[in-house]
């Protein structure tokens, strides 16, 4: 579910709220914040694994050449 904040910059890049999202859900995980472990080591363990497969779903809608007719996937 996407974060609004009424005081914060635009980010005009694609996929960006999934990957603010994405981000946020990492770096506030029990994995991240008690265990002091990488994120990288989190992801690889399965943490957040739907908000890594809605960004990788909508990195990958930004190469298809379908992707003009239907729209990028994500948010």
């Amino acid at each position: 579910m996407p974060k609004y904040y009424e005081e914060k910059e635009e980010d005009g890049r694609a996929c960006s709220g999934i990957r603010e999202d994405f981000k946020a859900c990492l770096l506030q995980h029990d994995c991240v914040v008690k265990e002091g472990k990488m994120p990288s080591q989190c992801l690889k363990e399965g943490h957040c694994k739907a908000l890594q497969t809605s960004f990788f779903e909508c990195k990958r809608s930004m190469l298809d050449t379908r992707s003009r007719f239907r729209g990028r996937k994500g948010y």
